[in-house]
C-alpha cells in the first residue's frame, strides 16, 4: 500500500535561477518551471548589479561567520559599504541595532526586486490571486542552479517594507528544491513522529578530558531528547507519539545498523561537521567521519522522510580556491539521492537559538503541520525571541523535493457536520435516505445532504477519511435529476484524484480514475486503494406514514 507524497495537489509557484555562461558573467536567467496556471510558466532575464553585489557582500561583513567569498564576480580589492541613508560610515556601537536592521531589510528588498521582476511579479501574483481565491497556501520554491548563489540568504526576501519576509510568511510557504532528482518514492503517512536523535562529536570539548566531554555530550542528548519529545498541546485527538531514540557518539557502522534495525521518519543529527566535496562530513566520534552521501544512501534506504541538521554550514557548498563546488551542500546532497526533506543551517548558530527553533519546529510537526509550515512557524519564533536585526531566524534552511508536499502524519479525524434538515435532495419530507455505510469495523453511517457528498482526506469534506493514499479532495457522490427519473433517485459518483476510486461490479472490482459513473444502492467502494476501507452507497426507500 502506497501513498501520495506529491505536491500535485497544492498550488505551486516553482523558480529557478541559473547563470547565462555564453553571455555577460553576471547576466542569470530566471525560469517559472511549474504555476497554478499555464500562463505563468514565463521567462525572464536579470543582470546582479552593482547594488546587489554591494548590498550582499555587506550583509556577510555584518553577519556571516565563515568568510566573505567573491560572490558574484566581486573584485578582490572591493572594500564593502552599503548606502543606507546620506553616510557611508560604518555605525557606532550604540546604532548597531539600527544599522543591522536596515542593513537586514536592505538586502532582502533587493533581492526580492531582483528575482521577482516583470513576468515573473505577475506569475507570482496571479498565482497568490488563485490561492486566495481557493482559502488556500501557496507553495514557492526556488531552484537556485548556480552554486555561486546558494550561500545567500534568499530567505529574507522582502516585498515591500513592513511586510513579511518571504520565510517567515505562512500563506507562502517559501523552500528551496532541485529539479535534477528522480521521481520520489511513496513511502505513505505515519501516525506518529519517530525521532533518531544522534549526538556526534562536539568540536569544543577536550580530547584531554574525556570524563567531562561524554558527561557533557549526555547532558545536551538528554536536554533535547526532553525538546523533541515535550507536548504543547494536550488537547484530545490531537496528541500525537513522539518516540525519540538517542545515539551518543555512534560509529558509522552502529549508526547504519540502527537505522535498518528500527524504522524513523525524522533523522536529527546534532554535533560537529565541516562542508565536504562529498555533502560534508558529520564528525559521529573525533577521529569517526561519515560523509553526506554515505549517509544519504541509508537514509533513503530506510524511508527517512526528514533529516535535521543542527551543525554549522550544513547548506552551505564547499569551496575550491575562490569556487563553489556544486552539489557539494549537505542539504543538496540527501536531497538529490532521494530524502524527501532536509533542514540543515546556513552558518553556525548559537545553543540557545538552535534549542529555541527545535522546540517550536517539533511541536509544530506533531501538530500535523507540513514540514515547510512548521519552519515557517519555528522561524517567526526565533524573530520574536531574538529580533529581526539578528541573523538567527535567517539560519534555517529547508531543501524539499519536488514532489514532496511537507506532510509527515496522517491528518486529525474529523466527524462530519451535520446539516439542518433531512437527508433527501432540496428539502423535500418523506424522501429517500441516501447515505454511505461502512462494511465491517464500527459500521459506521454517513448520510448524504442535499444531493452532495465530498470524500477526501481534508477535513473540510463531508466525508474524511484518514488514510494515505485517499487525496486531499478524492471524489464527489451527487444527485442530478434525468429525463425518465426512477422511482429511487439517481446518484453518480465524479473522481478527482491521484490514485482512483475502485467498484465492485459484476465482473469484480473495477477501478475509474478522473471518470464518473452512476451509482445504485448497495454499490461496495473503497477510495484510493483496493485495500481501503470498504464502504457501500446506500438508497432506502423514504419511511411509510
Amino acid at each position: 500500500m502506497t501513498a501520495s507524497m506529491s505536491s500535485s495537489e497544492s498550488l505551486c509557484l516553482w523558480l529557478a535561477l541559473d547563470r547565462l555562461t555564453a553571455a555577460d558573467p553576471e547576466h542569470y536567467a530566471i525560469w517559472v518551471l511549474k504555476s497554478p496556471f499555464p500562463s505563468g510558466h514565463v521567462h525572464h532575464d536579470r543582470i546582479w548589479n552593482h547594488t546587489l553585489s554591494q548590498a550582499w557582500q555587506t550583509w556577510q561583513s555584518m553577519f556571516s561567520l565563515r568568510g566573505l567569498p567573491q560572490v558574484p564576480h566581486v573584485p578582490s580589492a572591493y572594500v564593502p559599504q552599503l548606502l543606507l541613508d546620506d553616510s557611508n560610515d560604518m555605525p557606532s556601537s550604540s546604532q548597531t541595532n539600527s544599522y543591522s536592521s536596515r542593513l537586514m531589510q536592505h538586502l532582502g528588498l533587493n533581492l526580492w526586486q531582483w528575482l521577482f521582476d516583470g513576468p515573473v511579479q505577475s506569475s507570482l501574483d496571479h498565482s497568490c490571486g488563485i490561492a486566495q481565491g481557493q482559502s488556500t497556501v501557496m507553495r514557492l520554491r526556488l531552484e537556485v542552479r548556480d552554486p555561486e548563489l546558494i550561500s545567500v540568504p534568499w530567505e529574507i526576501m522582502q516585498s515591500q517594507p513592513g511586510r513579511p519576509a518571504v520565510a517567515l510568511n505562512q500563506q507562502i510557504l517559501f523552500s528551496r528544491t532541485t529539479s535534477d532528482v528522480d521521481p520520489l518514492a511513496d513511502w505513505g503517512l505515519d501516525n506518529g513522529l519517530r525521532i533518531l536523535l544522534v549526538v556526534g562529536h562536539d568540536d569544543n570539548s577536550k580530547a584531554d578530558d574525556r570524563a567531562a566531554s561524554t558527561l557533557s555530550l549526555e547532558k545536551e542528548a538528554e536536554l533535547l531528547k526532553n525538546i523533541l519529545e515535550s507536548r504543547a498541546d494536550s488537547r484530545p485527538g490531537r496528541r500525537v507519539v513522539r518516540q525519540v531514540d538517542v545515539l551518543l557518539q555512534p560509529s558509522p557502522a552502529e549508526l547504519v545498523k540502527h537505522l535498518e534495525r528500527y524504522r524513523y521518519n525524522v533523522f536529527f543529527y546534532a554535533g560537529h561537521g565541516i562542508p565536504a566535496p562529498d555533502g560534508g562530513l558529520l564528525f559521529l566520534q573525533p577521529n569517526a567521519t561519515l560523509n553526506g552521501t554515505e549517509l544519504a544512501q541509508v537514509l533513503t534506504r530506510c524511508r527517512v522522510k526528514l533529516a535535521v541538521f543542527n551543525t554549522c554550514w550544513g547548506a552551505q557548498p564547499e569551496r575550491s580556491g575562490q569556487q563553489a563546488i556544486p552539489r557539494s551542500s549537505l542539504a543538496e546532497v540527501l536531497l538529490h539521492h532521494g530524502v524527501p526533506a532536509v533542514l540543515a543551517m546556513r552558518d553556525s548558530i548559537a545553543d540557545e537559538e538552535a534549542l529555541s527553533f527545535i522546540q517550536k519546529f517539533a511541536q509544530a510537526l506533531a501538530e500535523r503541520k507540513p514540514v515547510d509550515e512548521a519552519v515557517a512557524i519555528a522561524r517567526q519564533h526565533l524573530l520574536t525571541l531574538y529580533k529581526f536585526n539578528q541573523p538567527a531566524w535567517t539560519l534555517p534552511v529547508l531543501y524539499m523535493h519536488p514532489d514532496f508536499d511537507g506532510e509527515l502524519l496522517t491528518p486529525m479525524p474529523t466527524d462530519i457536520t451535520r446539516l439542518p434538515g433531512d437527508s433527501g435532495i432540496g428539502g423535500r419530507a418523506n424522501a429517500h435516505n441516501i447515505s454511505i455505510r461502512e462494511i465491517g469495523g464500527e459500521g459506521k453511517v454517513w448520510p448524504i445532504y442535499r444531493g452532495l457528498m465530498r470524500v477526501g482526506r481534508l477535513p473540510d469534506n463531508d466525508l474524511v477519511i484518514a488514510e494515505p493514499w485517499v487525496s486531499s479532495k478524492h471524489a464527489e457522490i451527487f444527485y442530478r435529476r434525468v429525463a425518465a427519473e426512477s422511482a429511487a433517485p439517481t446518484y453518480f459518483l465524479r473522481d478527482f484524484s491521484r490514485y482512483g476510486t475502485y467498484y465492485l461490479s459484476n465482473q469484480g472490482w473495477q477501478q475509474i480514475h478522473r471518470q464518473e459513473i452512476p451509482l445504485a444502492s448497495g454499490t461496495q467502494l473503497r477510495f484510493g486503494s483496493s485495500d481501503g476501507c470498504l464502504l457501500e452507497f446506500i438508497v432506502e426507500p423514504p419511511a411509510q406514514t
